[in-house]
């Protein structure tokens, strides 16, 4: 059975009564459709995928005709590396939002990830066609267009730049498409950009140094993730990085040590 089996509720939750819950301070949290929205794009800029995709499920609780959320959960589901059940769930949303842009750029870029380059450029096409102006649209774009190894993939991502000018978030989106498709270099120069206008983001520290790490820039690596660690002390992510590290720079050792005996 596919862990993502709940992610969808039925109309039943429609009319459902906000909760409530009492907060530190003394005053009364309302934890209500817009709060779990507020939640999810909290854990999506701090790169908890898994989380964000609960809290988008969450909000559906509250009002099952939340495009955003419904968008939301395809789009975390593509960053989990998910991309059939993100196209599964686009489809199941489309059902309901059948002209909603960001929804039909989450679809394109779940099938160009599966290698329907076709019916992605497609789905893109419909996006743009939807008077969708938005950052993600054109990031969704570049994707395909990448997907596709198509030489203007480069413009599509300054259109989502121009739209969202010193956006950190944007960029990173940015660096990790390009991750993804293995432009390391580009990455980087994504990575660098984003930190230039919040330095203070852990997922920033964490995206350069994986793109350091590939490129065997091993030492930046290791001070990328510990910056990454410093700005968010609770990241098992940035362990498990230096750890990786300190793995990788073991068999390093261990190898240069075997050839050496070999040769003699």
């Amino acid at each position: 059975m596919s862990r993502f089996n709940n992610l969808e509720f039925g109309e039943e939750f429609e009319g459902q009564l906000h909760s409530q819950q009492q907060s530190g301070s003394g005053q009364r949290l309302v934890k209500d459709e817009n709060y779990y929205l507020a939640e999810a794009q909290t854990a999506f800029e701090n790169g908890r995928f898994e989380e964000a995709l609960r809290l988008y499920a969450k909000v559906l609780e509250f009002n099952p005709r939340n495009a955003a959320a419904w968008t939301g959960q395809v789009r975390m589901l593509i960053e989990l590396d998910e991309f059939a059940e993100a196209k599964k769930w686009a489809d199941k949303a489309l059902e309901r939002f059948p002209d909603e842009p960001e929804l039909l750029a989450a679809k394109a870029v779940s099938l160009a990830r599966l290698g329907d380059f076709e019916a992605a450029i497609a789905y893109s096409d419909a996006s743009i066609g939807e008077r969708g102006e938005t950052p993600y649209i054109w990031l969704a774009r570049g994707d395909v267009q990448m997907a596709r190894e198509e030489k203007r993939a480069g413009y599509c991502f300054e259109k989502a730049f121009a739209l969202a000018p010193k956006n950190w978030f944007i960029r990173w989106l940015a660096a990790r498409i390009h991750y993804y498709y293995k432009k390391f270099a580009l990455a980087l120069k994504l990575a660098q950009e984003a930190l230039s206008h919040n330095a203070a983001q852990s997922v920033l520290w964490m995206q350069l140094g994986f793109c350091q790490q590939a490129l065997g820039l091993v030492e930046p690596a290791r001070t990328s993730f510990q910056h990454a660690r410093q700005f968010d002390v609770q990241s098992a992510a940035a362990d498990s990085a230096l750890r990786g590290l300190y793995q990788m720079n073991l068999w390093g050792k261990l190898r240069s040590r075997w050839r050496r005996i070999f040769r003699r």
